[in-house]
Formats: C-alpha cells, sequence, structure tokens
C-alpha cells in the first residue's frame, strides 16, 4: 500500500509539472480507419444505455468485444478477413468509446451489454471473441447463457486478477481518487495514454500517432474518467471462476508471450478450469489483435470453422 501511495504522489508532482508546461488537450480527430474499412458506425439503446457498434459480413455471428479503456478500433485490422466468412459485430462497451458513459456504471451493465445487443439486434446465438476484459465479458455470458454461445476465444483475457489489490498499477491508478484530481484538471492523458500503449504492445512499430489518437480521443469525453472510475470501484461478481467450469462452448485461450500485465500462467488456469480448452502463444503483448491482426484473424477463423 504504502508503494502504491508514493507511485501516486511522484505522478501528482508530474502532473503537476504538466500543468504548467503543457497546453490543454484536445480531442484528435478520428475515425478515418472506419472509411478505410467501409465501416459506418450505427448505435442502438440497451436499457439505459446507448451502444455504439460496427457490422459487417455475411455468416455465423461473431462479436468482438474489447478490453478495459478500449473501443472498436482494438479490431480495426481483423473486422475486414474476418467478414469474409462471419457476420462481424463489434461494440464499445457502456462507458468506453462512443457508447453511454454513466456515472454509475458497473459491471453488471457491461455483462448485460452484449445479450441485450443480441437481443436489439435479433442474434439468438453467436460466437464471442474477447480481449482482456472483454475475454471475461465473453467466459461470463457463455457460463451464464449457454444458449446464446456457440464458441469463445479469449485473447489475454482478465478474471484472475481483478481484485483491485492484484490489478496492475495503471488501472489501479484509474480507479482511485488521485486519477479523478489529476485527469480532471492536467492535461496528462495523451501522456499515459501513449505510456501505457508502449508498455501493452511488444511492437513498438504498432504504437502509431492513430492508435494512440483512437485511445484518446475517448478519454477526453466529459464523463469518461467519472465512468471508469465508477466501474472500478463496482462489486465484482465473485462467481465468475467457479462458473468457468460450467462452460460448454467450445473455447481457444490465446495469449501474447510478452503480455506484461497478465502472465501464461493465467492462460494455464483458464484451459484448466475450462472442459476441452486449448490454448495457443503468440508473440505479442497484451493485445494480440493489434500487434498480428493477420495471424489473429487465421486462428479464429480456423478454430470457428473447426
Amino acid at each position: 500500500m504504502a508503494k502504491f501511495v508514493r507511485r501516486v504522489f511522484v505522478l501528482f508532482l508530474i502532473a503537476v509539472a504538466l500543468l504548467v508546461l503543457l497546453p490543454a488537450e484536445r480531442v484528435p480527430p478520428t475515425g478515418q480507419w472506419l472509411a478505410r474499412a467501409g465501416l459506418t458506425p450505427l448505435t442502438v439503446r440497451v436499457g439505459r444505455l446507448d451502444i455504439r457498434y460496427v457490422r459487417k459480413g455475411q455468416g455465423p455471428t461473431l462479436i468482438l468485444i474489447h478490453g478495459l479503456a478500449s473501443s472498436i478500433y482494438t479490431w480495426s485490422d481483423v473486422i475486414e478477413p474476418l467478414s469474409r466468412s462471419f457476420d462481424v459485430i463489434a461494440l464499445d462497451l457502456p462507458g468506453f468509446g462512443a457508447s453511454s458513459q454513466p456515472a454509475d456504471l458497473s459491471f453488471e451493465d457491461l455483462a448485460g451489454a452484449v445479450p441485450g445487443l443480441m437481443d436489439a439486434l435479433g442474434v439468438p446465438r453467436a460466437h464471442l471473441v474477447g480481449n482482456s476484459l472483454g475475454g471475461a465479458m465473453s467466459l461470463l455470458l457463455a457460463a451464464r447463457q449457454p444458449q446464446r454461445v456457440d464458441h469463445v476465444v479469449v485473447l489475454d483475457s482478465a478474471g484472475f486478477r481483478m481484485k483491485p489489490s492484484e490489478r496492475p498499477f495503471m488501472i489501479r491508478f484509474l480507479g482511485s481518487r488521485s486519477a479523478g484530481f489529476i485527469g480532471d484538471r492536467i492535461p496528462i492523458r495523451r501522456v499515459l495514454t501513449t505510456a501505457t500503449l508502449r508498455h501493452l504492445i511488444h511492437d513498438d512499430t504498432r504504437v502509431t500517432t492513430e492508435r494512440i489518437d483512437e485511445y484518446i480521443a475517448p478519454l477526453l469525453r466529459p464523463g469518461a474518467l467519472v465512468s471508469a472510475r465508477a466501474l472500478l470501484l463496482s462489486p465484482l461478481d465473485e462467481r465468475f471462476v467457479s462458473d468457468l467450469g460450467t462452460i460448454e462452448a467450445k473455447t481457444l485461450v490465446v495469449w501474447g508471450r510478452f503480455d506484461p500485465w497478465l502472465p501464461q500462467e493465467d492462460a494455464d488456469r483458464f484451459v484448466a478450469a475450462i472442459r476441452g480448452a486449448r490454448k495457443v502463444i503468440v508473440e505479442t503483448g497484451h493485445m494480440p489483435q493489434e500487434e498480428r491482426p493477420a495471424e489473429i484473424a487465421r486462428l479464429v477463423g480456423e478454430f470457428l470453422l473447426s
């Protein structure tokens, strides 16, 4: 705890210096990738929330679910190849991207987002692919509503280290009061976002200006940090780990060898907990779909069609 407090204090001092040195942050232009991919974002009402999504392709429905502080953009390079064989839907989870950002966001809101979207779009059953937090949401749906889930692919999935004390430092900081004070007043979101992406992505060449802009823009929306903090402070479903053993869907666990947040040990724990699950290790960091999109699209396609 003392170490965490020292880190926050150091960040606070840095932030104060940046307040003097840096100009106010402006939302960068984004969305060029959507035009390149021929995608038009749509919005649907799910309960009290508006959910943004994109859809492309024909065939069995495949839903792509991003991780914490991410968005549809994380799938930008895999939607096109996957859409050749599947009806691909990628959504912004509540609190992120361009979806609603309620001040009282909870994990229950996230858990209801995918089945709610499926209901709204008339999709009775789908394959699920999720990265990080999106992996946990995919597995939760497979456990709770097995009739709605066909195959599941998780990429560096969260689930075993969800308690506040077990989370990576940057996530703990995001959920702290210090983050609210600093982030709402001092222009450091681009600095922190860039540093985090360089930490999570093993191949530095993939950390482009466009990628940084696409990650930073949603975080600069009014209320974004309030919503994210509310989510991180909301109670977790403690049944998640025990429910893994009830999953009937065929499951593939993909893990980046160089993931700095979640160790390969967690991949083995998922494989041990989910009947019939198998593991594939790829040469990436925490977000394989952003570093090796062609490889991930191939792995996903082959597994879902097997």
